[in-house]
């Protein structure tokens, strides 16, 4: 099987329908606007801590996050 990185998209979609930009999820998270723009290019995978915040934020669970759903 293999795997395809749907993170990255589902990331950018959700930050971008609901009108936020990079800055502003990084606040809301507690990470660096570097850290999105690096999870949102795929150059690197978040902790399960910020998998957990962001599907809090975003209310999805992490399946979706990752693109299982």
């Amino acid at each position: 099987m293999e795997y395809e990185n749907k993170f990255k998209d589902v990331l950018k979609e959700l930050r971008t329908e609901r009108n936020l930009g990079q800055v502003e999820l990084a606040k809301a998270i507690g990470v660096s606007k570097g850290v999105i723009s690096l999870w949102e290019n795929g150059l690197r995978e978040p902790t399960m801590y910020s998998l957990i915040s962001l599907a809090e934020f975003f209310n999805v669970s992490i399946d979706e996050l990752v693109g299982l759903k």
